[in-house]
């Protein structure tokens, strides 16, 4: 397989994105969403064909699945993009030094964004809607479980832009095979950043395979922990969300830690768990604690090392801790960065947890399912890093933009 041709054509019609204005772009950008809304029963047609080689039992199929309600919240997503201010030509740094040069520094396009994206529709359209706002081409890289869904939504994209006059190259769905990726993934020169959406396998293979800049999505491998002055009835709730919203995906909660305290009130806690059929993996003090009070078909007993499992199923791990200290050590040891909560009265304890639990998102008393760039006001995201270096959580308008200094004088030298 040869692609360069492809990224050329990508790379080149990347410049013609400067010359198109932000309400032009916030015009474009209303439209594909008018047009989500009207192509929607051959949008689910073709998800469907999706669906159908997959087993309904795979923890990936709801993430696979497009529905109206999805599909209408994905265009009111592309729609609130489009209201909000442009990322572009803002003033970061400005000052005029003593010699009279006048510095500033300003947000521009990245150029070329390389996405790879497994079993998930969805990020054609966000990614195209946040590439396209922020002046950036965007290439797509799905998995071959979503290809007939991709295949669908690049198709209203590409009529949208042609009814404007916009040069469809600017967004590219490569073929959904491993040799596409592996041409993606050297495409030194073509693809300014390249960023990784799905399996924890996948991001590492793309870290690690990679010649071009990578931003790691990582995986979520989330906790939430009860202290020993949380609120049960809250706990009940927030639990439920967290796990049970939707347990696809990487927000979802996949280790409930509780003060050995509190185990009193495990019961109660677990209690809307069992209604939605969640099994537990508990370890030995809270496996006794709910035996006789949750469905024996739904308790195992932790009997290996499972706290490092990102479950993306309606299965979670329970870990008994005899301090908030013990608690943020756990996170420490198996958290991968992503989103971290702490169900808590006690100020000094929430404060502890946020200060010394090292995550993208850190919450008090609210669910990790708040992890998400639309929940954030951030509009649809691209991903959610977990990395340190550059962005940070949910990735939206500012998070893929660069910037560059602009210099002005009056025929000053350096001596």
């Amino acid at each position: 397989m040869e692609l360069t041709d492809t990224f050329k054509k990508v790379k080149n019609a990347s410049k013609t994105l400067a010359t198109i204005s932000d309400e032009k772009r916030n015009e474009i950008l209303q439209a594909v969403a008018d047009s989500i809304e009207s192509n929607i029963p051959q949008l689910i047609a073709s998800n469907a064909l999706d669906l159908a080689r997959m087993d309904k039992n795979d923890p990936m199929y709801d993430r696979l699945q497009l529905n109206a309600k999805r599909l209408q919240d994905i265009a009111a997503d592309m729609r609130h993009v489009s209201t909000l201010p442009s990322p572009l030509g803002r003033v970061l740094k400005e000052k005029t030094l003593d010699n009279g040069l006048h510095l500033r520094r300003i947000s521009v396009p990245f150029g070329v964004i390389g996405m790879i994206y497994e079993a998930r529709p969805n990020v054609t359209f966000d990614v195209f809607s946040l590439c396209f706002k922020s002046g950036n081409a965007c290439i797509l890289k799905g998995g071959k479980d979503a290809d007939e869904s991709n295949k669908a939504a690049i198709k209203v994209i590409h009529e949208v832009l042609k009814r404007f006059n916009i040069n469809t190259d600017i967004v590219e769905l490569l073929p959904a095979t491993h040799e596409a990726t592996a041409e993606m993934l050297t495409a030194v020169g073509y693809i300014d950043l390249c960023i990784p959406r799905g399996s924890k396998r996948l991001i590492n293979f793309v870290r690690d395979t990679a010649k071009i800049p990578v931003i790691e999505t990582g995986a979520g491998v989330v906790h939430c922990y009860f202290d020993e002055s949380g609120d049960t009835e809250i706990a009940k709730d927030i639990i439920h969300n967290a796990k049970c919203r939707r347990c696809s995906v990487c927000n979802a909660l996949d280790t409930f830690i509780i003060n050995s305290n509190r185990l009193n009130d495990l019961t109660e806690i677990c209690s809307k768990l069992a209604e939605s059929n969640v099994i537990i993996h508990a370890d030995e003090r809270s496996l006794n604690a709910l035996k006789g009070h949750y469905p024996d078909s739904l308790l195992k007993q932790v009997t290996q090392d499972i706290w490092d499992t990102e479950w993306l199923s309606m299965q979670m791990g329970i870990k008994t801790v005899d301090s908030i200290d013990e608690a943020i050590q756990h996170i420490a040891e198996y958290g991968s960065g992503h989103s971290e909560s702490i169900i808590s009265e006690d100020i000094d304890a929430q404060h502890k947890f946020q200060t010394l639990v090292d995550a993208a998102c850190v919450y008090v008393n609210v669910p990790t399912s708040f992890t998400d760039g639309s929940q954030f006001g951030l509009g649809a995201e691209i991903g959610i890093s977990t990395q340190k270096l550059g962005a940070r959580g949910p990735m939206a308008l500012e998070e893929i933009t660069t910037y560059k200094w602009l210099i002005e004088g009056h025929g000053q030298i350096r001596s």
